[in-house]
């Protein structure tokens, strides 16, 4: 067993008694030696004074050379008094030894210490042979932001499993078969022309969903004209600033952007019209909030989320896609971006903030690769606002080939557990 921290070898420390009789000054030099040594200074702070009596062995030595003494010293009083002091410091060894730990009998901590190494080196051992469970893991994206008040991120994915409840209530049919003045073309111009007012206007994007959500809720209700659709659309456009703008744009404005071919007084009758339809209840979910949540989750780069907001954006305009939910209108279009700049396929991660696995959106990316690859030449708004160097140019990237972008999804398929 190896000296304990702090002890020295008593060789060097108990002194040789002389065989001599009557020396006395080595007796007091045994003394004086003994007392300077036995308080060497520890290097863990006070002294250590047992450290000078680790070895017993010299117990012995010492016991055997006390009768010489003895015999050889009964004449001389001096060497009576050296006895006397070799008895004691014989008795004072015998209780230091006692006390500090021998080689052969180890004190019970460090037993116990020695017994609870071998049961964690058995736990070990029997760890590194059993195979290890992969389990997926979850990026917990909200601790993050758990510091700071304002953003509410022990809150943000009930308010989001909340949002996905309402898209029930808020889903859209195909009404075009109702009007029978409106067509989907018409559609399609008049949300190309709304997205032209959110870039002059420089409104924010959940603006521009918001009101092209207005437009289709009220064009299911309610069989219009095709003169009132750009009053419908600018009455949209203004109940939606006022719902998402801090400083939304006056009703002067939309009369000005609308080249005056309304009035006041129809611009605001309009405005209660849609609101009165609708109960009210504007608070529907957009695919632009569910697109920068799950962009988020997947921790993707500023430009791929541009790109996904570009392949978004491009679906207000066909009227195919107004019955799909926002939150898998959302998934698929960031799906697709992921898919065409490379950067791995449909995490675990995903899959849990979204609820949406890779099988449940093959067949709507399938189809927003088909939207950017055959774009309608006439509505050109998405792609010269999305081609400007602010937006990275996402729209002048080439889309992926058919075929190609089933082997990615289908990889994806593969590793998803």
């Amino acid at each position: 067993m190896p000296v304990s921290r702090g002890t020295k070898q008593t060789n060097s420390k108990i002194p040789k008694l002389s065989n001599k009789p009557g020396s006395t000054e080595n007796v007091r030099s045994e003394k004086e030696s003994s007392q300077t040594k036995r308080s060497p200074s520890s290097p863990q702070g006070a002294p250590k004074k047992r450290s000078a009596f680790g070895d017993i062995t010299n117990a012995s030595k010492i016991q055997t050379v006390q009768p010489k003494q003895k015999e050889a010293g009964k004449t001389l009083k001096k060497t009576q008094k050296s006895t006397d002091v070799t008895t004691n410091n014989q008795t004072n060894l015998k209780k230091s030894v006692d006390k500090i730990p021998t080689k052969e009998s180890p004190p019970a901590e460090l037993e116990q210490k020695k017994e609870v190494q071998k049961s964690e080196e058995k736990k070990t051992n029997l760890l590194s042979k059993e195979k290890p469970v992969e389990i997926p893991a979850i990026d917990d994206v909200d601790k993050e932001n758990l510091d700071d008040p304002c953003l509410s991120a022990e809150y943000a994915k009930d308010i989001f499993d909340y949002l996905k409840e309402r898209e029930e209530k808020f889903v859209i049919p195909n009404y075009m078969d109702k009007q029978s003045d409106l067509n989907r073309e018409m559609r399609a111009i008049l949300v190309d022309w709304m997205i032209e007012v959110q870039e002059n206007f420089e409104l924010n994007h959940e603006t521009l969903y918001l009101a092209v959500k207005l437009v289709d809720h009220f064009l299911t209700e309610t069989v219009c004209m095709r003169e009132t659709l750009q009053l419908i659309g600018s009455s949209a456009m203004l109940i939606s600033s006022k719902f998402e703008e801090r400083c939304p744009p006056c009703v002067d404005d939309f009369m000005y952007i609308c080249d005056d071919a309304y009035k006041r007084e129809e611009l605001i009758a309009m405005e209660m019209n849609i609101l009165k339809t609708l109960n009210f209840d504007i608070s529907i979910p957009i695919a632009y909030r569910f697109l920068r949540r799950y962009a988020k989750c997947a921790r993707v780069s500023m430009e791929t989320l541009t790109l996904a907001r570009y392949i978004c954006e491009l679906t207000l305009q066909e009227l195919d896609f107004v019955p799909e939910r926002a939150s898998h209108l959302a998934a698929a279009c960031l799906l697709l971006a992921v898919s065409m700049k490379g950067l791995g396929g449909w995490t675990p991660t995903l899959e849990y903030y979204t609820g949406y696995t890779a099988e449940e959106l093959v067949g709507l990316v399938k189809r927003l690769n088909f939207l950017i690859t055959y774009p309608d030449d006439k509505l050109k708004a998405v792609r010269n606002k999305y081609s400007h160097k602010v937006f990275f140019e996402v729209a002048k990237l080439k889309p992926l080939d058919m075929l190609k972008l089933q082997e990615i999804i289908s990889e994806y398929v593969e590793k998803l557990p």
